[in-house]
């Protein structure tokens, strides 16, 4: 989410705010309600969705509510307004809110996958030559969002100057990337699992590279809400951190295979055999976190990332956003 998308939302946000807190935390039927909105539906999110299909929320007495909330700056806005009680999205969000100065600064206290999602799809196909990219077309994601920043971090790496070195295309909106690309935008493009699954099994690309393991560990999409939120339902954000560190466990310990059976019904339209590729490629490179704990070094390195692009006016320090309290007691479990 750019820092411009920010302004303006706090103000809103805190006149809305005072007028929805009395519904977060609302009890059900002697369950807990709990409303989560999610950046964007995607596999990359695999460990949320069995927490839910598994029942680990509603062993802990919550009566999670799930809602896509597409885009970091409509689920920080969804947040901040008291719209929803947990969002699923990117830690540098919560970086871009404080920057601003908010009063009620939002707080990252489970993680759910620690790399960057995103795979970089050719459409010659060959082995990749990174030099190869220089004067290419590339598709990339929304400035400020990690999937680019992450990518330009990669690419810096590689010797590659993002802005002087490529045709970059950023002003296509992240649900049609897939689309312009399939329709011949484009020589190389950035795409998170499915869609690069599918643009393989249609011959349309081939992955080449995942922007995942060449940029390294960092908070990449993490649970989090308001302060004031976490300092009024402390036992309602434990036992939302026990069941998605349940549901890590058992990702961790289950095929691809398993996991798709347990999450399919969340993508209706998408191929068993696409679903179990695009899970097995995130297994494989170690996407999904074992558990909710966002150490000092993966935030660091997001720190560097955003550094990197421009867009951090200064470091904000581990401690002062993240609340790891939490998840060191779902582990000791």
């Amino acid at each position: 989410m750019k820092r411009k998308a920010i302004t303006g939302l706090l103000l809103a946000a805190a006149m809305a705010a005072s007028a929805m807190l009395s519904g977060c935390g609302a009890k059900t039927e002697g369950t807990v309600k709990v409303r989560i909105g999610e950046v964007t539906r995607s596999l990359f999110y695999a460990p949320q969705y069995v927490a839910l299909s598994k029942g680990f929320f509603k062993a802990e007495g919550l009566d999670v509510e799930l809602q896509t909330t597409a885009g970091g700056d409509k689920t920080m806005t969804a947040l901040l307004s008291g719209g929803i009680d947990v969002a699923l999205v990117g830690s540098e969000t919560s970086i871009y809110v404080y920057q601003q100065g908010a009063e009620d600064p939002v707080i990252n206290f489970a993680q759910v996958t620690q790399t960057d999602g995103t795979f970089l799809v050719s459409r010659s196909g060959k082995e990749l030559d990174w030099n190869s990219l220089k004067g290419s077309t590339f598709l990339g994601q929304r400035k400020g969002g990690m999937p680019q920043m992450a990518g330009e971090f990669t690419l810096k790496k590689k010797g590659i100057d993002p802005q002087k070195d490529l045709k970059l295309i950023q002003n296509i909106d992240f649900a049609n990337i897939t689309a312009a690309y399939a329709s011949g935008t484009g020589d190389y493009v950035q795409l998170f699992e499915p869609q690069a699954s599918m643009m393989e099994q249609e011959g349309k690309g081939k992955v080449v590279a995942s922007f995942g393991v060449e940029s390294g560990h960092l908070p990449y999409t993490v649970f989090m809400s308001k302060q004031s939120y976490i300092s009024k339902n402390r036992d309602t954000v434990q036992k939302f951190t026990n069941a998605l560190q349940k549901a890590q466990l058992w990702v961790k310990e289950h095929s691809a295979e398993d996991i798709a059976d347990a999450v399919g019904s969340y993508f209706p339209q998408t191929d068993k055999t696409i679903i179990v590729s695009s899970i097995d490629r995130y297994k494989k490179q170690g996407s999904y976190a074992d558990n909710p704990t966002i150490d000092g070094t993966e935030w660091n390195n997001l720190l560097d990332v955003m550094s990197s692009a421009g867009e951090l006016k200064q470091r904000t320090e581990h401690d002062v956003l993240v609340d790891n309290s939490f998840a060191e007691k779902a582990a000791q479990r």
